[in-house]
């Protein structure tokens, strides 16, 4: 099957060539069922790849340059079942947007089509690569498109200002990662990741890769939007479509962690793993990044912008999940991206949704005017329980897999911030729903700041479609906890993707990596712990969003840290780079100092 890797880059970008091309020519019927079945393929190939993935690492050799004598000189794509996963995931989450876009974006022009295919096909082959200098290409193929996306509505001034702070933002976290590219080639004189890994595991790492390091992974903590460099997000999603939001806040903002936990595991375990220095730093980063964001989440008024920083949070979330550099955390990671990635994409719906009926997208502007709309009532309610991870629902069963690795390494604290990160960001939510399609709460409130201009849309669509797509993704979101064998499949993947050594011979080598035999196909359970965490944040993201609606003023001690809050997210995309560049700094001189 090492056929199928490169089909899920070559069909997207096939089909997007060919959209932009024939864009005068073929009926739009015809253009729209070749982008749907393109990404419904690549899908559809994603689950079979999966299928073969689970049993051994599907590789392919890109022009049949296989190694020799444990030499890597070609490019390869490396797949095991976290990967092929990834790719699933994608799939789900893009087409499901572009079926969505399909009513809501009726007159945009063939490019858009184009460039989400392009997009899809660049975030699989960035799962798949098993090369540095390749995961830098993808990457940056799918920023561009990622910039277009969310400046496509050019005519209007907040669009153009959020896709340029994005773009700068991020072009810098992709210097930084071509720099680190360099400084390992001249390390190693290798860019296949198991070569790496093989050169950099003989004689001490010594600076040069430690700033390497550093430069990498501080690349794809910029793309995955960790604090500090997580400012351009809200920027960008509060002027994207909603469509494009969904896959940004599904699955691109996100595929950053899965490039920090592969150069770990493939690069940077043997050298640097006998202490916890990196995990250690990749752990608070993420502690800080949930509880941060949670608090901004709460504190918006604007939907788009309110979700952006929930997406954050759970990033946050996952990323400690990493950061604790064992099975059962990177186990937990996969299946809240999973969960995650279904049902962020289904609240973005739903605010596109609102802001096609009313023209609208303020919480406080909105109030009541969703009463009677019971579909996005509730696909909203169910999203965000499902994001809060209350028992058995949505995210649960990944953070009860983050809390037991916490756990088994002796580190308790670990679950409570992670599940207040989860509250802050689910009692934002909460709120916004109560006052939305409830009418509950007041309609002010000065702890939210200032309204946002908001263009409204004159669109002709087929809300069914829009509101069945929105009530899709959160039902398949909302049910991966429950889903048998699910659990149990994920510690396999983590095991096998943290095997280094299996991983350098199944690619140096051409061994076959150990079977996984029999796997059990039974709901997994947490411990109690988890369930105890997760029913007490459910119950006190409902209290803090019943406080909200209906605190009658805000507590004088809260002003003036609110305002420094509001006033680092200044909008100032100077002031975003140099918090990347200090951001950067900081981290890379904790990291030396560590590991030294």
């Amino acid at each position: 099957m090492s056929w199928i890797p490169p089909l899920l880059v070559a069909i997207p970008l096939l089909a997007a060539a060919a959209t932009a091309g024939l864009d005068h020519v073929t009926p739009q019927p015809v253009q729209d069922a070749l982008v749907i079945g393109a990404s419904a393929a690549t899908t559809a190939l994603a689950f079979v790849l999966l299928w073969h993935a689970e049993d051994h690492e599907v590789v392919h050799w890109f022009g049949g340059w296989q190694p020799k004598h444990g030499v890597a000189l070609g490019v390869d794509f490396a797949v095991g079942p976290l990967a092929a996963g990834m790719c699933v995931v994608i799939g789900i989450v893009v087409t499901l947007s572009l079926l969505y876009a399909l009513t809501f974006l009726r007159e945009a022009a063939r490019l858009f089509d184009a460039l989400m295919l392009a997009a899809l096909g660049a975030m699989c082959g960035f799962a798949m690569s098993g090369d540095l200098f390749n995961l830098f290409v993808w990457l940056e193929l799918m920023a561009v498109a990622a910039y277009a996306l969310t400046g496509f509505q050019v005519e209007r001034l907040g669009p153009v200002q959020g896709a340029v702070n994005f773009a700068i933002t991020n072009t810098l976290g992709g210097y930084l990662f071509v720099v680190g590219i360099a400084l390992i080639y001249a390390r190693t004189g290798a860019l296949n990741l198991a070569q790496i890994g093989k050169a950099l595991a003989h004689g001490p790492a010594g600076g040069l890769v430690i700033v390497a390091m550093t430069l990498l992974l501080c690349g794809f903590l910029i793309k995955g939007a960790v604090v500090p460099f997580h400012l351009w997000a809200a920027d960008a999603y509060a002027v994207a479509p909603a469509p494009v939001c969904a896959v940004l806040g599904g699955v691109m903002t996100d595929i950053g962690l899965i490039g920090v936990a592969r150069l770990y595991w493939t690069v940077f375990a043997v050298p640097f793993g006998q202490g916890h220095g990196v995990g250690d730093v990749l752990l608070w980063l993420g502690l800080v990044t949930a509880v941060l964001a949670g608090t901004m989440a709460f504190l918006q008024r604007h939907l788009k912008r309110m979700l952006a920083y929930s997406v954050v949070c759970h990033i946050g979330i996952m990323l400690a999940g990493i950061g604790l550099l064992d099975t059962s955390g990177l186990a937990g990671t996969e299946l809240m991206f999973l969960a995650h990635a279904l049902l962020t994409a289904s609240l973005f719906f739903v605010a596109g949704i609102l802001h096609v009926d009313h023209g609208l997208i303020d919480e406080l502007h909105l109030r009541g005017r969703g009463r009677g709309c019971w579909a996005p009532a509730v696909a909203w309610f169910a999203g965000t329980i499902g994001l809060i991870g209350t028992p058995y629902v949505g995210i649960y069963l990944g953070h009860g897999l983050i809390d037991d690795g916490a756990s088994e390494l002796g580190r308790s604290w670990v679950p409570a911030l992670l599940w207040l990160g989860s509250a802050l960001a689910g009692a934002a939510l909460l709120r916004a729903g109560a006052r939305i399609f409830l009418g509950w709460g007041d309609d002010e409130d000065e702890l939210l700041g200032r309204a946002i201009e908001e263009d409204p849309l004159e669109r002709a669509v087929r809300r069914p479609i829009l509101v069945g797509v929105a009530l899709v993704a959160v039902v398949l979101g909302v049910a991966i906890s429950v889903v048998p064998g699910l659990g149990q499949r994920a510690e396999y993947a983590a095991g096998r993707f943290r095997d280094t050594s299996g991983y350098a011979a199944r690619i140096l080598h051409d061994r076959a990596m150990p079977a996984p035999g029999s796997l059990p196909v039974t709901i997994q359970h947490t411990s109690v712990d988890s369930l105890l965490y997760a029913s007490g944040a459910t119950i006190f993201a409902l209290g803090l969003a019943f406080a909200g609606l209906y605190r009658r003023r805000m507590p004088r001690a809260l002003a003036p840290p609110v305002r420094v809050l509001h006033s680092l997210h200044s909008g100032v995309v100077g002031d975003y780079v140099t918090w990347v560049v200090v951001g950067t700094a900081v981290t890379g001189g904790v990291w030396a100092i560590l590991l030294r």
